[in-house]
């Protein structure tokens, strides 16, 4: 099996805070259009934005017992 030419780049620093953020406001949006369709739209199509934007409470829980939160601040005093 041949070597690879190059060495592999090092991991992107991603603030995955402000990415899963940035999620829940589109799903905030979503959700605020169908409000405003009203009846015009099915009710599941509602609940699943719903659903979107509490499992973001899920989601920073995890990253919070990860330790993924609050780690690169912790990494920028080096």
């Amino acid at each position: 099996m041949p070597r690879p030419a190059r060495k592999a780049p090092p991991p992107l620093q991603v603030d995955t805070v402000r990415v899963v953020l940035a999620g829940t406001a589109l799903w905030a949006v979503a959700l605020v259009v169908l409000l405003l369709l009203g009846d015009r739209v099915d009710r599941v199509w509602t609940w699943t934005c719903v659903a979107g934007i509490a499992l973001t409470g899920v989601g920073l829980g995890i990253m919070r017992l990860q330790g993924q939160i609050g780690r690169r601040d912790a990494d920028d005093d080096r």
